[in-house]
């Protein structure tokens, strides 16, 4: 990867950088990781989630190597708005598993996919539940124990919305299962702090999740079981602020369908409340 210093380029792994893109939010934490992959020496550069149409974030994007493939997580704005933009501005292509959001002839994104750019092998996961299109990216040569880049679905801090009715429960508990299976990879989320151990974040995110599902349980059991929405969330969710609170009603959605669809007992837009 070309070594370039300026304000906002930040070492994330061996062969990742990032800048924070300039859209702080409820549901954004600090901003979008913008991601750029290389390998050391290489001059060539692959940039993930482009982030928002800010033309001074997308110019340090295009400024920090020779952008040769542009890849994105999944559909929302905060991490699509601004990859046809970059296109423009670099000729690259951009690839996502939703072919709407595919610009200069890019392909859809298809799960197992072993892509090669910029000196750096990067193994496409499909793992929908917070979106239906969401996916990861593998890097197995990034580090002793590899890394991922997890879009939304493993944020640096908080836990993942269910964007439902497009992400469910029954898929985000099988993404879970397929990411916790590799191991201690350093996790490269699309919000929030780099962390350590994917194996260990995915095996707690699924915690969570069950102790959600028991708090949305015992809420039914009260409150009976036609109970709506908004009532389970007032009684699961009664310490959540209004700027989370539509967040908040979507997990509570999400998890009301799984259980009443048998989810129980099935292993199988970001933001800090689930």
């Amino acid at each position: 990867m070309t070594s370039v210093s300026g304000p906002g380029l930040q070492r994330s792994s061996r062969l990742s950088q990032f800048i924070l893109a300039p859209n702080p939010g409820p549901m954004s934490l600090d901003g979008t990781n913008s991601y750029i992959l290389g390998a050391p020496g290489h001059a060539s550069v692959v940039v993930v989630d482009p982030g928002p149409e800010d033309e001074t974030h997308l110019g340090a994007l295009a400024r920090a190597g020779a952008v040769e493939l542009i890849l994105v997580t999944h559909r929302h704005a905060d991490h699509t708005a601004g990859s046809a933009r970059l296109h423009g501005l670099t000729g690259a292509p951009v690839r996502a598993a939703d072919p709407r959001h595919c610009h200069g002839g890019g392909d859809p994104l298809a799960h197992g996919e072993v892509l090669r750019a910029a000196g750096v092998e990067i193994e496409v996961l499909a793992t929908p539940g917070h979106t239906s299109d969401s996916v990861c990216f593998h890097l197995p040569a990034d580090g002793q124990a590899g890394s991922v880049l997890t879009g939304d679905t493993v944020l640096g801090r908080g836990t993942t919305v269910l964007d439902f009715p497009d992400g469910t429960l029954g898929d985000y508990l099988s993404s879970l299962v397929r990411l916790e299976a590799l191991g201690p990879a350093t996790v490269l989320p699309a919000h929030g702090p780099v962390l350590a151990s994917l194996e260990s974040i995915a095996r707690s995110y699924r915690a969570h999740r069950e102790e959600r599902l028991a708090q949305i349980r015992a809420a039914l059991d009260r409150l009976g079981r036609d109970a709506s929405v908004g009532e389970v969330a007032d009684a699961v969710y009664a310490d959540v602020g209004p700027s989370v609170r539509r967040a908040a009603e979507l997990s509570v959605a999400a998890q009301l369908s799984y259980l009443r669809r048998g989810g129980e007992g099935q292993g199988g837009a970001a933001g800090t409340v689930g």
